[in-house]
């Protein structure tokens, strides 16, 4: 996207270190932002405390787009996964540039209709797979397989418990598929012998378990 080349080349690109807050829930909302390199995860807090994933998103995602529809302040919090790079377009500059930048307008409705379909599938999903066949899509979708980018072998570390938020299970029922996706060889991440030292190694084989009846 030539645009964005010329934002990024400006100097617009901001890196964040794993686990550094972007905006927090209830922040201004007042920007948008376009993940260059690296991923991000949205979470929200009920007024109980209780704490849930909502989406993980990748290079070529955008999030903050609330603030084009009139949201004044942010539904959700955004915390870098890994290492990231991200591109922050003010409001003011994001609504110009969808009106006067053809190629950033389409750019732009394609991510937020492919957003709404994987929202429907997340939401089919949750209702009639098992936990087990949830974990596997979303380490898939995490590992890029499935979608136009090259697929990422090794995706940054993830916590159980992170997973079990996106998938709406528990911590242990996590750990159990984990180490039967290991040792079917359909994954492979950091051991006493520290093979995996990059984070979580997602094999194409993994999607035998989605094809499970």
């Amino acid at each position: 996207m030539t645009f964005l080349a010329k934002v990024a080349a400006g100097g617009a690109v901001k890196r964040h270190r794993r686990s550094e807050t972007i905006f927090s829930q209830a922040d201004p909302a007042d920007a948008l932002f376009y993940i260059q390199k690296g991923k991000v995860k949205l979470t929200v807090v009920s007024n109980r405390g209780k704490q849930a994933v909502i989406a993980t998103l990748g290079a070529g995602d955008f999030f903050g787009e609330g603030c084009l529809a009139g949201q004044l302040v942010r539904m959700s919090s955004a915390a870098a996964v890994g290492e990231c790079s991200l591109v922050r377009l003010e409001k003011s500059t994001a609504m110009a540039v969808i009106h006067n930048e053809p190629a950033f307008s389409r750019l732009f409705l394609r991510y937020a209709l492919s957003r709404n379909i994987r929202i429907e599938e997340e939401l089919v999903d949750r209702l009639f797979d098992s936990s087990e066949k949830r974990l596997a899509r979303v380490l898939l979708l995490l590992a890029n397989f499935g979608q136009e980018c090259e697929p990422e072998p090794v995706i940054p570390k993830m916590s159980q418990e992170t997973l079990a938020g996106i998938i709406g299970t528990t911590r242990s029922r996590v750990r159990s598929f984990m180490n039967r996706f290991r040792k079917m060889g359909f994954i492979g991440y950091k051991n006493g012998l520290g093979v995996y030292k990059k984070g979580l190694a997602v094999h194409s084989s993994l999607l035998n378990v989605l094809l499970r009846d």
